[in-house]
């Protein structure tokens, strides 16, 4: 639920970064500024705007990151619960198996013993008795 949050706040966070990215004027525009282009009446004053735009600007980065490292480290360190339906009945039959404390069916196996004969069949078979024919 709180990475969900995170998630959110990230997008609206980019979304605030990037308007107020392109919100910013260039370099090209203080020309015009310096020589009295009415830039004084505004309501930041002269340079008070581009000032108050880089100042927000740094901070939603700053703000950007602290989530998006707050992310990684939470994705990274999320405890293991199931997602799915099929997660779940796994993870609940592996806790059976070991409540039971008997290894499943399909892992229990015979000890392979090593440098030993294959065993032999007996040497004489007997044929299985044929019905005499009428």
């Amino acid at each position: 639920m709180l990475y969900t949050i995170l998630e959110i706040t990230l997008v609206f966070v980019a979304v605030a970064l990037i308007i107020f990215i392109l919100l910013q004027q260039g370099k090209g525009a203080d020309a015009g500024a310096a020589f009295g282009s009415g830039a004084s009446g505004t309501v930041f004053g002269a340079g008070g705007a581009a000032n108050f735009l880089s100042h927000i600007t740094a901070v939603l980065a700053a703000i950007f990151f602290v989530l998006a490292l707050a992310m990684a480290y939470m994705s990274h360190h999320v405890a293991a619960t199931p997602q799915s339906i099929v997660e779940k009945a796994a993870q609940q039959q592996t806790t059976a198996v070991k409540t039971a404390g008997a290894p499943p069916a399909a892992t229990r196996t015979k000890p392979a013993a090593k440098n030993t004969p294959p065993e032999s069949k007996p040497a004489s078979n007997p044929a299985p008795a044929k019905p005499p024919l009428h």
